[in-house]
């Protein structure tokens, strides 16, 4: 399931989290919430940004 998640910390910083995205889709689905949110100071890619959509489609149809 593909999630775009804000959290606030209690001193007001945020931070967004993408889950179940593949390259740069990531980036896609959240540029409107960092705009919104203002300066980024820094990005944490995970590896799914370095999977392609290709393959992920391979290695589902592999494991049903």
């Amino acid at each position: 399931m593909k999630t775009v998640t804000v959290i606030v910390s209690p001193e007001g910083a945020s931070r967004v989290e993408t889950n179940g995205f593949t390259g740069d889709q990531c980036r896609q689905a959240s540029a409107f919430l960092e705009e919104a949110l203002g300066l980024k100071e820094n990005e944490q890619l995970k590896a799914d940004f370095y999977k392609t959509e290709v393959r992920d489609q391979q290695q589902a149809r592999q494991s049903s």
